[in-house]
C-alpha cells in the first residue's frame, strides 16, 4: 500500500513522534502494542486502533484521542472511537451498527447508490479464496 493510502491518523502520529523524538517502536511499546504496530498501520495491514488501544497510543504520544482521530483536541471524541474493537469477535462496532441501521431505512434505489459509492471509495476488492466444490459420495443424489 502506498503512503498516500495510509489512514489520516498516521500523519498525526508521525508528527507526534517527531515532536517527542520517539521512534515508532518506542511509541508502540509504550502503548503496549507490538513493536511494528505503527509500521503495519502505515502500510494498512492493521485496522486503525479503537478503544483501549487508541487511548494507550494517545497517552504514549502525550496527546488526546480527539487529536489522533483528527478532531479539535479540546472536543471529546465520538463514543464509537472509545468502544473496543469487536470485529475479531464477529460483532459490529458502534459506528458499523449505526451505518447498518441507517442503511436499512433507505429505499432500494438509495441502497444501490450507497453501495456503489462505498465500493468505489473502498477500492478494488480482493478475490476470496477458492472454496472447493462439495463432493458427493458415489451413488448419492441431491434433491
Amino acid at each position: 500500500m502506498e503512503d498516500d493510502a495510509a489512514p489520516p491518523m498516521v500523519e498525526l502520529i508521525e508528527g507526534r513522534l517527531e515532536r517527542l523524538g520517539l521512534t515508532p517502536e518506542e511509541a508502540s511499546r509504550a502503548a503496549g502494542l507490538a513493536p511494528d504496530f505503527l509500521d503495519r498501520l502505515r502500510e494498512g495491514r492493521v485496522p486503525v486502533p479503537r478503544g483501549d488501544r487508541l487511548r494507550r497510543l494517545a497517552e504514549a504520544l502525550s496527546t488526546s484521542v480527539s487529536y489522533l482521530v483528527g478532531l479539535d483536541p479540546d472536543v471529546p471524541p465520538p463514543a464509537e472511537w472509545l468502544e473496543e474493537e469487536q470485529g475479531s469477535l464477529g460483532l459490529l462496532a458502534g459506528d458499523e451498527e449505526g451505518l447498518l441501521r441507517a442503511y436499512r431505512r433507505l429505499e432500494f434505489s438509495a441502497k444501490a447508490a450507497v453501495l456503489l459509492v462505498v465500493r468505489k471509495m473502498a477500492g478494488p476488492e480482493e478475490a476470496p479464496d477458492a472454496v472447493p466444490a462439495k463432493q458427493l459420495k458415489p451413488g448419492r443424489r441431491t434433491s
